[in-house]
């Protein structure tokens, strides 16, 4: 065995973020030392099932030893399953063993200051792992570290996310993902926060009726900000987005080497009225934009009522206190009361937990009493609090033990806990207890949004009292076969192991209740024909079905433990654990001691952490910063990436919100003002229209083309003049774009994703292709059709602006306040005493245009004179 030569220690950092991340110091120096010549991503994802292997591959290639660190981050809910270093040869695997037995590696590298978590919460959706070792001159290190997930519908949709950082150009660099589901894809779309078109070119994807290949390879000159520099435009993320065809409604059943899963995810049915009250804390913690947040996201969730649905609010501080005595139907004039309270709702005082979740129940309970609840409607409870309780009953397990004597099983409870000042621990367990779930909202801008994306999941109840069964002489380790409640866009999955003897035909039936009825589901699966299928494929990891049974159990053996007794604590604690050990999952109650060379450090472990560890303490994305011997490692992020070029197309339409600062502010010496619009007509090569909008409603259509199945409107504030946002609503793809000065919101499926401007993003679905660059500019385009841009100017006139290409595409139905003028338009002559002035007739009206000077935004800042035609409407 090769042991480094002593010396001092320089040192990168290798990041492999989600699927891969890989980061290094910018320092030329640094980068000439250690290089990075290979790095790959391979990713099978089989029924859901998803089997990662990262590989990196570095060299040392200076005259001394180099410190190499390798750090990935990966889902908060994947298990490591394997990680080993090889150098010169010599393999040094990672060792999984029970926590317990890895202590005394953990206590002493504890005792040495060291990093001993190697596993570490970073973000809302991954974890951090890293291990260092070091390199001796010329020698060569490959890192490879393997884990699995289940990937769980969310919102109708399964995602995979990968984050891309390399800073610095890898010579091989590749990332394949196989994704197989014998139901068929349904749908398969990318997107990315650091593609360019460049990059793009790299992006292959390929698919049929059950199978999808999606690769990412770039070449070192694609990878390059520009042909002189050495820096790369990888800097983001990286999403695979699908869903699966579901033809019977009863589901499907697949089965492999003696091992099932039937999912489980009926599309037809009708949504069950709710009874919904929302708890909302507004103690003085909340103060700020938490409350303005809570605020903004509770009208958009009352707008989101269905008219069959009754409702409440509660808010609380020192006292808990009700917006109606009893539970209301979400009539729109009951909804627009709800929505005036929720405005004024204000945060101060303490935190009084035990009393509002108590008064929720009581209403419920006295609804219940007076036969005013709808037959076959549920009860749902939605708690929001920032804090520990404070007032009244301040005990938690006391609070736990009284809302679940209180519920009793009637109701279910799902809270949500704002930032990480909250005790996530308490509020998991409470409710875990009441058959709901808890969730962490980040906060962040998009924290609002955070708060609507939970209540869109649960928002559609389809079936209640869901119970999965197969015959008993067939099957056996059948996981959780029982469900409260099922709602629409998620998916329920129940996973076994066939019995030696079982039959040739496995079936299945799955009770529930809907609205007014019960329900039954029927099916059969055979298996010998299920078994083939999955024998011969090479793009699927086989023996899967067996270790997704293994990883379904524990994780929800995990779930079980956090709101068990102490005695059944401990069996599903032991069963657990030995499943996480035979199956060499990094669990919470297991950890990998990663072995090093002789002479170097002693063993680093690896342990899984958990939500509440994050408590008390900020998480920051992206850069860092890193000493290692005095050495930094982490730079701040590097130089924006170069945008897309606008092309000008036939005609374009600009539509800026108006400035945020005085225009005279911004140009003392121009008094010239920006249009509203600045418009170049079809069949005007040199005359372009200024148009400025006065007095229109405060909702204004810009324009709707129904051929083209595209609608624009905008908010205007007429009080200030200028737009606070512009929404572009597609009907196919079913995909809405709203654009304000803060961020751009994309939603499809009831799902949303906030993007800040002038952060790249380059996605592609069936239909449509949404890309925005560093300047700004998001390009919403389709396929022969007419592309729509939003651009946000942070120059002078901050705001928005609507831009349009390949308008000559547009039909003979188009409409609005501006896509009249792409009907017939026509000029009248000048004035004969006047020639700055005449008269423009739009489809039968007329219009005074006056020839005056204007500025033009779309140059660079602070902008160019322009003349045109400038119109009122």
């Amino acid at each position: 065995m090769k042991t480094p030569a002593p010396g001092r220690t320089h040192g990168i950092v290798l990041v492999l973020l989600s699927l891969a991340v890989l980061q290094t110091s910018k320092a030329q120096k640094v980068q000439n030392d250690i290089d990075v010549y290979s790095l790959t991503v391979d990713s099978k994802v089989s029924c859901r099932f998803a089997h990662t292997v990262i590989t990196s591959r570095v060299v040392n290639k200076a005259d001394a030893v180099r410190e190499a660190t390798f750090q990935m981050e990966l889902p908060k809910k994947a298990f490591i399953t394997n990680f080993s270093m090889v150098i010169d040869g010599v393999t040094y695997p990672g060792n999984i063993k029970e926590k317990a037995a890895a202590q005394e590696q953990y206590s002493a590298a504890v005792a040495r200051g060291e990093s001993a978590g190697l596993v570490r919460a970073t973000g809302r959706k991954t974890e951090q792992f890293q291990v260092s070792v070091s390199v001796a001159p010329a020698a060569k290190v490959t890192f490879e570290l393997v884990y699995e997930e289940l990937l769980s519908r969310h919102l109708g949709a399964y995602e995979l996310l990968l984050k891309v950082r390399p800073q610095q150009l890898v010579k091989h660099l590749q990332m394949d993902i196989h994704i197989f589901e014998p139901q068929g894809i349904s749908f398969l779309e990318t997107e990315s926060t650091f593609m360019t078109n460049k990059l793009a070119e790299a992006l292959t994807t390929s698919q049929n009726k059950t199978k999808a290949h999606v690769r990412f390879k770039p070449t070192l000159s694609q990878q390059q900000k520009s042909p002189e520099k050495q820096d790369t435009v990888l800097d983001g993320s990286f999403v695979v987005r699908y869903d699966v065809d579901r033809p019977l409604a009863e589901g499907s059943i697949q089965i492999e080497n003696g091992y099932f899963v039937h999912y489980f995810a009926p599309d037809s049915l009708s949504t069950i009225p709710k009874n919904v009250i929302f708890v909302i804390d507004k103690s003085g913690s909340m103060m700020g934009r938490k409350i303005k947040q809570t605020r903004e996201a509770l009208i958009k969730i009352l707008d989101d009522l269905s008219p069959h649905d009754q409702f409440d609010l509660i808010s609380f501080s020192a006292e808990a206190t009700t917006w109606k005595p009893l539970l209301v139907p979400a009539s729109t004039e009951n909804v627009n009361e709800a929505k005036n309270y929720a405005t004024g709702i204000q945060a101060q005082g303490g935190t009084n937990i035990n009393d509002a979740m108590l008064m929720a129940v009581q209403l419920l309970e006295k609804a219940n009493q007076e036969e005013l609840l709808p037959e076959g409607s549920i009860t749902l409870i939605i708690l929001l609090t920032d804090g520990d309780p404070t007032v009244g009953e301040t005990n938690p397990s006391n609070i736990q033990k009284n809302v679940r004597k209180a519920i009793n099983g009637q109701h279910s409870l799902f809270c949500l806990g704002f930032g990480f000042d909250v005790s996530y621990a308490f509020l998991e367990k409470m409710a875990l207890e009441n058959g709901g779930l808890a969730r962490r909202i980040y906060e962040d801008s998009d924290s609002a949004l955070q708060l609507q994306d939970f209540y869109q999941e649960v928002a559609n109840p389809l079936m209640t009292s869901v119970a999965f069964e197969y015959p008993s002489n067939a099957v056996e380790s059948v996981t959780q076969n029982t469900f409260r409640v099922f709602f629409k866009g998620s998916e329920l999955v129940v996973a076994g192991k066939l019995r030696e003897q079982s039959p040739e035909v496995l079936s299945a039936k799955i009770r529930g209740q809907l609205h007014r009825d019960n329900i039954t589901f029927m099916m059969v699966s055979h298996v010998a024909e299920q078994e083939e299928m999955f024998r011969s494929p090479k793009y699927i990891f086989h023996s899967f079905m067996e270790r997704l049974w293994a990883y379904l159990t524990i994780q929800q053996l995990l779930e079980q433990m956090v709101s068990a007794l102490d005695a059944e604590k401990q069996a599903l604690e032991a069963r657990a654990l030995n499943l996480s050990l035979s199956y060499s999952f990094v669990t919470p109650l297991t950890s990998m001691v990663i072995t090093k060379p002789e002479g170097q450090e002693q063993s680093q472990v690896a342990e899984k952490p958990v939500e509440d560890e994050s408590r008390d303490r900020r998480v920051h994305l992206g850069g860092g910063f890193k000493v290692l011997n005095g050495t930094p490692l982490f730079g701040p992020p590097g130089p924006p990436v170069p945008s897309s070029p606008f092309h000008r197309m036939s005609s374009r339409l600009v539509l800026p919100e108006l400035t945020l600062q005085t225009t005279p502010t911004a140009l003392p010496f121009a008094p010239v003002q920006a249009p509203s619009v600045i418009l170049p007509l079809p069949g005007q090569s040199v005359d372009r229209l200024c148009v400025d909008l006065r007095h229109p409603q405060e909702l204004v259509n810009l324009l709707s083309d129904p051929d083209q199945g595209v609608e624009v409107t905008g908010h205007f504030e007429t009080a200030k003049a200028r737009f606070s946002w512009i929404e572009v609503t597609f009907e196919n793809p079913q995909v809405q774009v709203h654009a304000s000065p803060e961020h751009v919101v994309m939603t499809r499926n009831r799902r949303n994703s906030a993007y800040k401007w002038k952060e790249t993003l380059y996605s592609v679905m069936p239909g449509l292709k949404v890309t925005m660059d560093k300047k700004g500019l998001l390009l919403l385009s389709r396929p022969d059709r007419v592309t729509i841009g939003l651009l946000f100017w942070d120059g002078p006139g901050k705001g928005l602006r609507l831009l349009l290409q390949d308008t000559d595409r547009f039909s003979s139905h188009v409409n609005g306040t501006l896509g009249q003028f792409y009907q017939d338009v026509l000029w009248g002559p000048l004035d004969t005493a006047d020639d700055s002035k005449r008269t423009l007739k739009v489809q039968g009206r007329d219009y005074s245009a006056t020839r005056k000077l204007k500025l033009d935004y779309q140059e660079s800042p602070p902008g160019k004179e322009i003349s045109c035609w400038s119109v009122e409407l």
